[in-house]
């Protein structure tokens, strides 16, 4: 959630910080800071309330502000209010140690009374105020220096974490450990970065260092070295990130969501060709093994938000084409349960950054209870993609909006290909209709070209309901899974009350809250289901409702019930979600422009949730 950068080399800290931290607002944040390191001045900390402008106003007030070394932050508030005080870096009393912090320290109040009774001061509400202070606490008690210090930090507090520290004693240096929140640090031509999130040093370097769980990170000019938490040094491998740095820049489009919308065409196809090999699939890439497929019974979907929905859509799909038990659940209610499932379950763990705090608690119990795990994640060695037994990466790039959208699409994609998978080697589906099935996903990405060259009729039709306060989203089957994300988007940028129903749960209750005038979107792709939608349709527009229709091109007799009408065009029903979705996330990011909303970073929410 919050964001953190950090960077060491010969060039001057302050505009690379600035920069990093830009990068990183999607992530959510209400305040920011940087800590920079002057070899005459030493550690000058800068911090505002607020958006980065008001921090680059006050560095512009101050004037110079020189330093090759130094740290950033922009904060969601946790512990204490929004405010100067409790925005990051925090230091020591002397200023001997000054950091920033991701996370939640869940024992800083048992820590603060400690420090307190050994005559540290606290002068904001915040829990890394506290671990800031007991660094500095062991650096002077046992003088062994930063790794001690750190280790024994590590080993005292309880939560999560990744926390960058500069220390006085150690000028043009900077320290991070990490427990549970990312980290990555890069390395390249005498200058060394680090960051929460790849977009912050994207511009700088494409090859990175993963932080592992418990480990400590010692960055100098152009070099750094890693230690586990007993102080022994460590070697890692560095990744390389095949994102396109264009990808972190708008490119021309007014929003980073209009843009992520427009770009899902090109993601979705990425996704699929680098799975489907001359018209058959690659399990390798696919990343779980033909013996696995044959020996799994039962697959439980986990994810938190739009991976959930996007679980749910996988869901009807994999059940029908794999004739195997499939369950969702919500990750975070999934990791405080105690699930009976059968030994040959694989859970699969939905997650864009591979950073879901609990999506990857999830991973965890699961992978602790016995059970086979893979992920379906979009950034290269994540937490979950490392710590899951098998790995499928979608390819939809870096995303910056808030709300999701290609990288929901590349997960609905990705669900569909392993359905088709689990279904080819079952023997549930044959050989003429796995390669049927492939075709058709090979067709979407230009599908949605076609749904995408027709915005303005949705563009029009979203001007006209900006105004609304409540939003009802209606399906059966997919139809009800793909609501349910559309339902999303509107709330969650639009600041719109929303709901999906089931269509066939109308009649118990849902239907009360229909009046003259309210908006309802019924999604209508399933053939099968069509006649008991137009039925549901025919019930709302009787209590007064205005009804918008969504589905396949040829179905024109919708317009005899519907008020509007957005047509997508004709697929195979069990991937009608993948275009459907699109005229929603469009409708949802329209009516956001049209009340002036900041699209990209709607209020109290961040791009990844990495604590409780």
């Amino acid at each position: 959630m919050c964001g953190i950068v950090g960077y060491t080399g010969e060039k001057q800290a302050l505009s690379i910080l600035l920069d990093g931290l830009e990068k990183l607002e999607y992530r959510g944040y209400d305040s920011a800071g940087i800590a920079v390191y002057d070899e005459s001045e030493g550690t000058n900390v800068i911090k505002s309330k607020g958006r980065l402008i008001a921090l680059r106003q006050k560095v512009n007030d101050r004037g110079r502000l020189e330093g090759k070394c130094g740290i950033g932050h922009t904060r969601w508030a946790t512990h204490g209010i929004p405010s100067e005080e409790n925005a990051h870096p925090h230091y020591s009393d002397d200023k001997n140690v000054i950091a920033v912090h991701n996370g939640i320290i869940e024992n800083y109040a048992e820590l603060k009374e400690k420090l307190t009774k050994e005559g540290y001061a606290f002068y904001s509400q915040t829990d890394t105020e506290v671990a800031v202070k007991l660094i500095d606490y062991y650096m002077k008690k046992y003088g062994q220096g930063p790794l001690d210090a750190l280790s024994r930090m590590m080993l005292r507090v309880s939560g999560s974490y990744a926390i960058a520290v500069m220390l006085m004693e150690y000028p043009g240096e900077i320290f991070a450990v990490r427990k549970d929140s990312p980290m990555i640090i890069g390395v390249s031509d005498g200058e060394t970065y680090l960051a929460s999130d790849i977009p912050a040093i994207l511009n700088y370097t494409d090859t990175v260092y993963y932080v592992g769980n418990c480990e400590i990170a010692h960055l100098k000019k152009g070099s750094v070295e890693f230690y586990n938490i007993d102080r022994e040094a460590i070697n890692k491998t560095p990744t390389k990130i095949d994102w396109e740095i264009e990808s972190t820049d708008r490119k021309g489009y007014q929003h980073f969501m209009l843009k992520e919308i427009h770009e899902q065409p090109k993601a979705v196809k990425d996704t699929l060709d680098s799975v489907i090999k001359e018209g058959k699939i690659d399990y390798k890439v696919l990343g779980i093994q033909e013996s696995e497929i044959q020996k799994t019974d039962s697959v439980c979907i986990v994810g938190c938000g739009s991976a959930y929905h996007a679980g749910v859509a996988i869901q009807y799909v994999m059940e029908d084409l794999c004739r195997i038990p499939v369950r969702v659940e919500l990750a975070s209610e999934f990791r405080y349960r105690k699930p009976v499932m059968s030994s040959n379950t694989l859970v699969i763990v939905i997650s864009q950054s591979g950073e879901t705090a609990d999506s990857l608690a999830a991973l965890r119990m699961a992978g602790k209870l016995g059970y086979r795990t893979h992920a379906i994640v979009n950034v290269y060695g994540s937490t979950i993609a490392r710590e899951a037994d098998s790995v499928f990466y979608t390819s939809a790039g870096p995303e910056i909006a808030v709300a999701t959208t290609k990288a929901y699409l590349t997960q609905l994609i990705a669900g569909y290909l392993t359905a088709v998978a689990f279904a080819a080697v079952k023997g549930t589906v044959n050989e003429a209709k796995t390669t049927e099935y492939l075709s058709e996903l090979n067709s979407i990405p230009e599908k949605i070209v076609s749904i995408l060259s027709d915005k303005e009729r949705i563009q029009w039709f979203a001007s006209k309901y900006s105004g609304a306060s409540d939003v009802f989203f209606i399906g059966r089957g997919t139809d009800y899974a793909i609501s349910m994300e559309g339902s999303l988007k509107m709330k969650e940028i639009s600041y719109i009350h929303s709901e999906a129903y089931a269509a066939g749960e109308l009649k118990h209750g849902t239907i009360s809250l229909v009046e003259k005038g309210t908006l309802v979107v019924s999604v209508v792709t399933q053939p099968e289901l069509f006649d008991k939608m137009i039925s549901n349709m025919s019930e709302v527009k009787s209590r007064g409702g205005y009804v918008m229709g969504l589905t396949g091109k040829g179905n024109y007799e919708i317009e005899d019930t519907a008020d509007f009408t957005v047509y997508i065009p004709q697929t195979d029903p069990h991937f009608a979600a993948a275009l459907a979705v699109v005229p929603l996330q469009l409708m949802g990011y329209y009516i956001s422009v049209a009340k002036g909303i900041d699209v990209d970073k709607p209020r109290n929410l961040a791009k990844s949730v990495t604590v409780e």
